[in-house]
Order: C-alpha cells, then structure tokens, then sequence
C-alpha cells in the first residue's frame, strides 16, 4: 500500500508502545499555549492578536464550525491522494506556509525564515516568503530544496525598489508573485498599540531592503550600520496603494505566475482575471488588518464560482486538517495554515513545525479516509453542507 500523510499517527501509536511520547503537541489549542510561553510578550502580543477588537480574527475561526462534511460509505478509500496542480507544478500537498512578516524572528535563533524553509524541503509543504524577512530572499530558496517557494510582494511607493524585489525573486528561483493588496498601510492594532510595538520599526525582518542595491541608494548619506535612517526610509516608502492600473508595470516587470492576495469579492476576483492575473489567493490576512469584515470561509464559494478555472488558494482562520478538508470541498486549490505554524516554530524551530505540518496533514488525510473521498476533487461532489 502507497504510504499515507495518516501514517503518522500509526507511528505514533507504534513508539508509544515502546515508552516514547511525541515531543510536541498534536492539536492546535496546545500547540498555541505552549508556543506563547516560549514567546517574548512583545512578539507574542504582534502574533496572538488582531485588528480592533479581534472579531474578524474570532470569527473566521468560527467559521468553519458552520460547515461540515457529508460522509460516504463503502466505497474502498483505503488510498488516497492529496496533490494538487498548481502553475504546473505537482505538488503533493494542498497545504501551504502563508507569507508572515515576523516568522524570522519567530525560532531562538532568530532564523525562522531559514527554519520554514527547511521544514518545507522536508515535508514538500510549499511557502510564500514574505518580503519581510530576517534573511535576504536569496539566502532562503536554497533552503527550500526541491520544494517551491512563491515570493510575496509588499508593494512599496518606490517602482523601482518593486521591480528589483520582483526581480531578485525571480532570479532566485521563486515560482510565483503574490502581491498583497490590503496591508499598504497598517490596520488598527490596539494589542500592539498599547505597547508601542512594530518589529519593523526596530530593524527586525528587514533584510531584503536592507541588502537591496536600489534601497542601499536611497540611503548615500547614511553610515552602512545605521539602522534607525535606514527604518526611517523605510517608514517613509512602505506601502503603495494600489490600483488595477499597476499590474500593467507589474506583469511587465516578470514571467512568474501572478496572485493577487486579499480577495473576498467575485466582482474583484473577475477583475483581477481580467487583467491577466494568474491567480487569486482569498484571505483577510487572517484578522489583521481590518475588522468587522465577513469571515473569509464565507465568501470562499462565490470567488471560487467567479475565479472559474483560475486557481484560488485561501487562509485565515485554518487551524486542523479538518478546516482544511472544509476549505478544499468548498473550492480551494490550495490552503494556508494560519498562525499555529508560528507557535510551532516558537516552540521547536523545524523539528516542531516538520511535526506540526504532519500532524495536520494526518488529519486530513484521515478525514477524507473515513468520510469516502480519496481525492480533493471528490470533495468538490456536494461533500459539504451547512450545518447552522
């Protein structure tokens, strides 16, 4: 029998029985509670907490108690495939590590960038590497292994710092774009407000400006070590406001694959297509930068309806390999595990996140097991139903 994701819990099982315990938790409550201790409160206050008063954050965890699964019987699912194409890639996961702009300083080290990478080269668990990283992008893809990276793009006010992100990127051998759409400037944070807390502002998470020809140019005056003028510039360029009419300079500007991240309309999903995008990522940022919004789960169907055969990958509020399945029946190419990946890296760097990733995984994979689907695209064959 071809080996399962679910074969990890059998293992499990099978050193229990010689006296070992795993050595990090299996589910995400416990993962969280032990990953907080292990943080600083600073760092820990900008991962736990949300925009305003941390309702779209609740709510899209929420969410996924709305739906459930439809099981089907005697129908021989003792194998099961869980890959999925993507930009004609063959990946053998539907899981991804979203883009997190603190995940560098997220492991003792330091080096969370490199720790995610590693953990992706391990488990064939793909990652969006955020501009924000404590590593420059170029030392990260060789950590990847054969594993895909996508490179996420903050779009900043200089063009030409853009292009040269997009560019690096490209060269260093990432297989897609995901440009952010909602985080051009920063949502209303009062956890992080009451304690006059930005990593950035410190200098932390900022090596690909830091080590950019076109940044380094902006800075001629400045000393090489000055990071306060070289956070001050950056304050000064970060955050472009987009508008359809840049992704005329931003397709020119590359040949990967383009997402646009932050879609919740079908309208916006359509136009995004229109102009050529290649795909469409669903996301709130997870409750982070606007509240009152609708959970993103919700809206998941009507821009997967709109977004037609263009892939949709979607996060925010993902958890379990349960909220996975979900997400998958109800059209996701692709889903992104939300913040648990930070406490895990928090708690044990790439040892705990490999464990963490297998573990979500296992759960999936038995779900669709036990419920009859041996495929993701068995899922999309009214598997799911509202249950409030």
């Amino acid at each position: 029998m071809t080996k399962q994701f679910a074969d990890f819990s059998a293992e499990i099982y099978q050193a229990g029985t010689k006296g070992t315990l795993p050595r990090y938790p299996l589910d995400a409550e416990s993962i969280e509670r032990k990953g907080a201790e292990a943080m600083p409160d600073w760092l820990l206050s900008y991962v736990a907490s949300g925009s305003g008063n941390g309702h779209t954050q609740r709510a899209n965890i929420a969410a996924f108690e709305k739906w459930g699964i439809v099981p089907r019987m005697c129908n021989g699912r003792a194998e099961r495939d869980l890959s999925i194409d993507l930009f004609g890639m063959r990946l053998p996961t539907p899981i991804f590590l979203p883009p997190v702009g603190v995940m560098g300083i997220c492991t003792q080290d330091f080096h969370g960038d490199l720790a995610v990478a590693r953990a992706a080269a391990s488990t064939g668990v793909p990652v969006i590497q955020s501009t924000l990283s404590q590593d420059p992008l170029e030392n990260i893809a060789p950590a990847m292994g054969d594993t895909p990276g996508l490179f996420q793009l903050y779009t900043p006010k200089d063009r030409d710092l853009a292009i040269s992100f997009i560019q690096r990127a490209e060269k260093a051998g990432y297989r897609g774009l995901v440009v952010t759409l909602d985080s051009w400037v920063t949502g209303w944070r009062p956890h992080d407000l009451n304690h006059a807390n930005f990593p950035q502002a410190h200098g932390y998470c900022m090596a690909n400006f830091f080590t950019d020809e076109h940044f380094r140019k902006r800075l001629a005056t400045a000393p090489e070590d000055d990071i306060p003028a070289a956070v001050a510039e950056w304050e000064r360029i970060f955050g472009h406001s987009l508008t359809w009419d840049d992704f005329t300079w931003i397709r020119e500007s590359t040949d990967l694959p383009i997402l646009v991240k932050g879609i919740n309309h079908p309208d916006d999903a359509r136009h995004a297509i229109d102009l050529g995008v290649d795909g469409i990522y669903c996301s709130n940022h997870g409750g982070r930068q606007a509240n009152g919004g609708v959970p993103t789960l919700d809206v998941l169907p009507a821009v997967v309806a709109a977004a037609g055969d263009v892939p949709v990958l979607f996060d925010s509020g993902v958890r379990s390999g349960t909220d996975v399945v979900k997400a998958l029946a109800l059209g996701a190419t692709a889903v992104g595990i939300g913040r648990t990946y930070l406490y895990a890296l928090a708690l044990g760097g790439e040892d705990a996140l490999v464990h963490h990733l297998r573990a979500i995984l296992a759960e999936a994979d038995l779900l669709m097991a036990l419920d009859g689907y041996p495929t993701i695209a068995d899922l999309h064959n009214n598997a799911i139903q509202r249950v409030t």
